[in-house]
């Protein structure tokens, strides 16, 4: 409880400490390294995946931390016992197909359809996580000069083109659309909802998934699938790396380099499919 951990995490907390009780058939201050070591083997050889034995094994340090500061325990029989690497996931990503489909799935007669496509081809162009995307204002988009400024995690500001396309959509949206759902109401928001008030995250996550809907695609998105789709096209059509950085707002490298390895998944499948000894 100190934690301020959530009911469902003390929940999860007491089932693990059930569980390694019931395992060991003694009381849990007895159990030494060894005893363990083997609980995770057995977990291991039953299938339990790396995440699930992390998260137990941080579940059992807590535990034992918590006995050595009360006095319980003399040594904390899970310090040297290390945590399974869990090996970083890639990022789900459309296809550059998949992505036209999407862009394309907005009824852009009406003001609505015309900001979500507005919305949707400067997410792609930019790269820009969506709590960026929903938060922009008009004196942050610079037509003349094809140039967003974006302020991100920690308030750090950079630039990014937005390119021609999305430029064009911009500069109709703004012209045809966004005075329609402002309704008259003096407002900085450049994306405004129905109610002429800034769109939430939410919202606009649900206007992806109707578009992909639209659009036929049956993937698994996430909120960043357009973020991921721009970074994995960019660097499958060459971008340096460190550009990309840049362009996403990563403060470091090695968090951008998860898109190489996307990239290299990538050219696997195509020599699989396509090279006559794949």
């Amino acid at each position: 409880m100190e934690k301020g951990l959530s009911d469902h995490t003390l929940e999860a907390y007491r089932r693990d400490l059930t569980q390694f009780a019931t395992h060991f058939q003694q009381e849990l201050l007895c159990a030494d390294d060894a005893d363990i070591q083997r609980f995770f083997s057995h977990k291991f050889e039953q299938g339990a995946s790396a995440r699930s034995i992390a998260r137990q094994l941080s579940c059992l340090r807590s535990f034992y931390s918590y006995q050595v500061r009360e006095g319980q325990l003399k040594v904390d029989p899970t310090a040297l016992i290390d945590s399974p690497k869990l090996g970083r996931p890639l990022p789900k990503s459309l296809s550059e197909a998949d992505v036209e489909a999407l862009l394309a799935a907005p009824d852009t007669d009406d003001a609505i359809g015309l900001r979500d496509r507005c919305m949707l081809e400067v997410l792609y162009a930019t790269g820009l996580r969506v709590s960026e995307l929903v938060g922009l204002t008009l004196s942050q988009v610079n037509l003349r000069q094809g140039v967003v400024r974006v302020f991100g995690k920690g308030s750090k500001e950079r630039l990014v083109p937005l390119g021609d396309e999305a430029m064009n959509w911009l500069a109709t949206y703004v012209r045809d659309g966004r005075g329609l759902l402002l309704g008259g109401v003096q407002s900085e928001v450049l994306f405004p909802s129905n109610r002429a008030q800034q769109m939430t995250r939410q919202t606009f996550w649900h206007r992806i998934k109707l578009c992909a809907k639209l659009a036929g695609i049956e993937k698994p998105l996430s909120p960043h699938t357009l973020r991921h789709a721009f970074a994995t096209h960019l660097i499958n059509h060459g971008a340096d790396l460190r550009v990309v950085q840049l362009l996403l707002g990563h403060s470091d490298l090695s968090t951008t380099q998860i898109y190489t390895h996307v990239a290299q998944e990538r050219m696997k499948h195509l020599h699989a499919q396509h090279h006559p000894r794949g």
